[in-house]
């Protein structure tokens, strides 16, 4: 191969048969094979004349000259002439054909040694250069690309919702260490003299806060009238009747179970049962939401595909590949077609995908205001104080009702200890959630919501984004259409959804995934929790 003018010239090279001698294969081995494609030989260079000789004059000792002189012998002698000026007009023939001609030929010839006959998707009456160990590794591409390209798409989605449910989660976990820091500081402040086993109570109830918007199944209602009953033998040991020495266990008991009958704080466990249920439930909900959205977003970014997806991905990705067209894009109403049938029970998430997210911005909204989570745990302390106020208050009265029901007092020999609890603990913390700052909880979850309703036809709008963006020609341009390559794709481009799929005529969808049947009814599921979460604060 050597380059002439600009062009490539080949020539093929027929090997002769290999030589087998008479007594035997090894007696004499084959000649090593020569190379497929040989040069064709340089012609001479016509030498250069002297400064005036004319064109057509023989020059001394040339042939022509000795021809001359020797009567025509020459001409005799010289009978390749001929042949010297037939190579020429050929080699000047082959340079006037076209670089297009030339590679169109030699991709043909001599490329494209393959039938075809054993690929299952990649067929064609062209001829191919695909084998069928190709079309297996273009199949395992296929996915690859497809799942990557989802993952790519949700990327930016996936990461708003993480960053926010791990963010919000580290609030919430904030706001109840400084809740429970308040309300500690109250009683060593004011109450220093049963602080220590006060402390203890207020721990164990801000860590069922924290449990309960986390997760666990548990009522607020029952870890609110746990603190007030185990509370009020506190309070009656040092405030409402006390002594030089603690009352007993027993005697603790007593007052523990009658604490809901003598209702020695008045209505204060009513209201806080009624502020923790109006705004611990909505916050447990959002976060639940959140940590759904991230769960939908992994499903569908891992999607398993069905067999004649897998199939139409590969023909419409790589087919073109086996017959030279590596640049080529598929037509948009192809790539749809394709994309819309693959992800078929994907886009049956989009409607309750809008209502997931117009569920949170409603939910946000009422977690605004009186009822707001900052607000209700970091004035907990607040109610703490009046509950303790108004049994000092009615002191005499409670006592009484304690002797009917529990009889008199019987104390221990021991004393409790004072103050122990650390009123510098989580002082850092105040700064972040002061009123006078202008990032709160609240406007927090606002900046949040107003980022994802930029997502509501996220999954309902994902085939076009996937070919408007990466995997389709521009219009106007060639395309691929499955079979060849053309300027436009011909066939009934079909709508979203599974329902539409029954007129696709690239790919077949038969049935709804239950993996998405089950993300549907999670995110069903979820919407319902944030309506009732939102008719309990209203």
């Amino acid at each position: 191969m050597r380059a002439e003018r600009g062009l490539w010239i080949f020539t093929l090279r027929r090997e002769p048969p290999p030589f087998i001698h008479p007594h035997g294969p090894r007696a004499r081995p084959p000649p090593p094979p020569g190379p497929a494609f040989a040069p064709l030989p340089s012609p001479p260079r016509p030498p250069i004349r002297p400064a005036g000789e004319r064109r057509g004059s023989p020059r001394p000792g040339s042939p022509r000259s000795a021809a001359q002189g020797a009567g025509g012998r020459g001409r005799r002698e010289d009978g390749g002439g001929g042949r010297r000026w037939l190579y020429r007009h050929v080699q000047q023939e082959i340079m006037k054909l076209s670089l297009d001609v030339a590679v169109a030929y030699l991709r043909r010839k001599l490329l494209f040694t393959e039938n075809g006959v054993d690929l299952q998707v990649c067929t064609s009456k062209n001829p191919t250069c695909c084998t069928k160990k190709m079309e297996e590794l273009y199949q395992t591409a296929a996915k690859q690309d497809i799942q990557q390209l989802l993952q790519t798409s949700s990327a930016t989605l996936k990461f708003l919702i993480s960053r926010n449910a791990a963010a919000f989660q580290e609030t919430f976990e904030t706001l109840i260490r400084l809740a429970e820091n308040y309300t500690s500081t109250l009683f060593c402040n004011a109450y220093r003299n049963m602080a220590a086993e006060a402390t203890t109570r207020v721990q164990e109830f801000f860590t069922d806060v924290g449990l309960f918007i986390f997760g666990t199944d548990i009522s607020t209602e029952e870890f609110v009238n746990r603190f007030f009953d185990t509370l009020f033998p506190v309070v009656y040991n040092h405030v409402i009747n006390p002594g030089l020495t603690d009352i007993s266990l027993e005697y603790a008991e007593c007052l523990r179970m009658a604490r809901r009958d003598i209702r020695p704080f008045g209505n204060v466990p009513k209201k806080a049962i009624g502020q923790m249920g109006r705004s611990l439930l909505p916050s447990r909900t959002f976060l639940q939401a959140l940590n759904l959205g991230i769960e939908v977003i992994n499903t569908t970014d891992h999607l398993h595909f069905s067999k004649d997806c897998s199939r139409a991905l590969l023909r419409m990705q790589y087919c073109p590949h086996c017959q030279g067209l590596t640049l080529s894009k598929p037509c948009m109403g192809y790539c749809l077609n394709v994309i819309r049938g693959c992800l078929a029970n994907m886009a049956e998430v989009d409607l309750h995908w809008r209502g997931y997210i117009q569920s949170l911005e409603e939910l946000s909204s009422a977690m605004s205001g009186t009822y707001d989570i900052e607000h209700v745990l970091l004035n907990f302390h607040s109610l703490v104080n009046d509950a303790l106020l108004q049994a000092h208050i009615n002191g005499p009265e409670l006592s009484e009702q304690v002797n009917k029901v529990c009889g008199p007092p019987v104390r221990k020999p021991t004393q409790s200890p004072g103050c122990s609890f650390d009123q510098n603990k989580d002082n850092q913390g105040l700064e972040m959630f002061s009123r006078d700052s202008e990032e709160t909880l609240s406007s927090r979850r606002k900046e949040f919501i107003s980022h994802l309703r930029l997502y509501r036809a996220f999954y309902g709008g994902l085939a076009d984004q996937l070919c408007g963006n990466e995997l389709a020609a521009a219009d106007g341009l060639p395309c691929w259409n499955g079979e060849d390559f053309v300027r436009s794709y011909t066939h009934r481009v079909v709508g979203s959804g599974i329902k539409a799929q029954s007129a696709n005529p690239e790919v077949k969808v038969k049935g709804t995934d239950p993996v998405i049947s089950q993300i549907i009814d999670k995110l069903k599921h979820v919407i319902q929790a944030a309506t009732k979460s939102i008719e309990k604060v209203g």
